[in-house]
Parts: structure tokens; C-alpha cells; sequence
């Protein structure tokens, strides 16, 4: 059975799937898609920590899924746009975990990724999964992946 290291980045999500459907992201219809390609050895969701008693809410979930919920804090800068970039941290914990499983699954759009995809691949062997919203997933992580699945239907939260 294939090992899997699951990596979902929440922020692109969550802003991905609200700006193309107007609802939320359904973890738990991930988590259960990724466990039908093989053993999820190890998996991370990456969000930015406001310390908003229904964001800890949701964070909990993540963590009754099987997820390990990695937390930055929110920064407000003050020109008052906000920093809360997981891309480095993500790139990390991908290199290290290429060492360990078989394939990599990837929820996020952001194309910063399509170079992590090609090194995994090149240095480990390991397959990739991006999971991402069409139209809003960069091409270049689309072409890096191994396999492209659409965020939509099931994978959605529809109130």
C-alpha cells in the first residue's frame, strides 16, 4: 500500500474555494479521497493563528481528521496589509517527508510550489497529488503534478 504525506495550505484554500463557489472546503471529503489512494502516513494543515475562538474551532477539526494543525501568527502590518505566508514552511516539511512515503498530496493553488513538485520527483521518486480550485490553481502546479484533481462537487461545503 502506498504511504502518503498529505499537505493542505488552509489560507489558499479557504480564499480559492470562497472566491469560486462562496462556501467553504470540505477537510473531512479530502481526507477520505486521499485514504482511498493509499495510507496517509503523515498530514499537515497550515493556517495563520488570529486566536478567533471559531478559527481554534475549526482548527480542532483539523486535528479530529488526523491532521497535525501547524499555527503562525496573524501580522498586520502597518501600511495594513497582513503577512501569514506558509509557502517556506510547507516547502520544508514536502522535502523531508519526499524522504519517508511514496506520494506527495498537495491541497493548495499557488504555483510558488511547481519547483518542490519537479524536486521531489526528480530526487525521490515521489508522486504527486495537487488538489486545487480550477481556474484559480496556477498552470505551472498543474503541469509539476503528477495527478490534478479539481477542487469541486464533494469536495465542497455547501450550507
Amino acid at each position: 500500500m502506498k504511504s502518503i504525506a498529505l499537505f493542505a495550505d488552509v489560507q489558499n484554500l479557504y480564499y480559492t474555494v470562497r472566491q469560486a463557489y462562496g462556501c467553504h472546503f470540505d477537510y473531512a471529503a479530502l481526507w477520505a479521497q486521499v485514504a482511498g489512494l493509499g495510507r496517509i502516513a503523515e498530514a499537515y494543515a497550515y493556517a495563520i493563528d488570529r486566536g478567533d475562538p471559531k478559527q481554534q474551532q475549526f482548527q480542532q477539526i483539523l486535528r479530529n481528521l488526523g491532521f497535525t494543525v501547524k499555527l503562525k501568527p496573524y501580522i498586520q502590518r502597518a501600511d495594513g496589509s497582513a503577512k501569514g505566508d506558509w509557502d517556506v514552511g510547507i516547502t520544508l516539511d514536502v522535502l523531508e517527508a519526499a524522504e519517508r512515503v511514496d506520494a506527495v498530496v498537495l491541497a493548495s493553488g499557488d504555483g510558488d510550489f511547481d519547483l518542490l513538485l519537479e524536486r521531489i520527483r526528480q530526487r525521490h521518486g515521489v508522486e504527486s497529488w495537487v488538489y486545487g480550485v480550477p481556474g484559480l490553481t496556477a498552470q505551472s502546479l498543474v503541469r509539476a503534478a503528477d495527478h490534478y484533481q479539481p477542487i469541486e462537487g464533494k469536495l465542497l461545503l455547501r450550507h
